[in-house]
């Protein structure tokens, strides 16, 4: 039995450690600047977790050559997975009643990396642009990206290839979990305090599934 063997680049150990230090320091500078209390400390974790994930996701991520169809049809599905993500996931909420929001700009200071957010907000909707949720749904479609590629180069029926793909809609859904069991207040509170470690890990796991395609034979190396 073969093991795949992971290649560890000096390099990228240099580049990730320059990325964790950045992140690192301004998380400081923000939480000195904004003079916020960070009663849950795992939140600013996760936060900074999401983005120091996503940006290495990104530089690490290099798609398949393939057709400019093939490319076309990749970037439409990524962009209707961000678009999902972002709507399932709070980036993009809409108004209880449509015309009941206003117009409007305002900085929400929360914890580290899901703050500083700018809300930028309408009489029908409001973006809610919060840096990890941000980074890590383009990372996520992103590699979504690359995944579309490279099933329509492998040597794998349609079918199979897009079940490497199945793990997408978990980031989808854990953001929904809440919406489902709204009929109990306490279910409902339960869910709303662990829903950040649940979407975590969620992401982690997505996130290495779709940069390791295993249904279509990648390796890590």
């Amino acid at each position: 039995m073969s093991v795949a063997r992971v290649r560890v680049d000096t390099r990228d150990l240099l580049y990730g450690a320059l990325v964790g230090n950045t992140l690192a320091a301004l998380a400081v500078a923000y939480v000195l600047a904004s003079g916020i209390t960070i009663t849950q400390p795992r939140y600013a974790v996760y936060g900074l977790v999401w983005i120091f994930v996503g940006v290495l996701a990104i530089w690490k991520t290099d798609p398949s050559p393939a057709e400019e169809r093939t490319r076309r049809r990749a970037a439409a599905v990524a962009v209707l997975y961000f678009l999902a993500l972002a709507a399932a996931g709070g980036v993009v909420v809409t108004a209880m009643r449509p015309g009941a929001g206003e117009f409007g700009i305002r900085l929400a200071t929360l914890a580290p990396g899901w703050g500083p957010a700018p809300i930028l907000s309408t009489p029908w909707a409001a973006l809610v642009l919060m840096p990890a949720r941000v980074v890590g749904y383009v990372a996520l479609a992103y590699l979504v990206y690359a995944t579309v590629i490279d099933a329509a180069g492998a040597a794998v029926s349609g079918v199979v290839g897009l079940l490497s793909c199945v793990s997408c809609s978990w980031p989808i859904l854990a953001s929904l979990l809440s919406g489902v069991l709204g009929g109990s207040s306490a279910i409902v509170a339960a869910t709303f305090d662990f829903s950040y470690d649940v979407s975590t890990v969620v992401f982690l796991v997505t996130v290495a599934l779709l940069y390791w395609r295993p249904l279509l034979g990648r390796r890590l190396g």
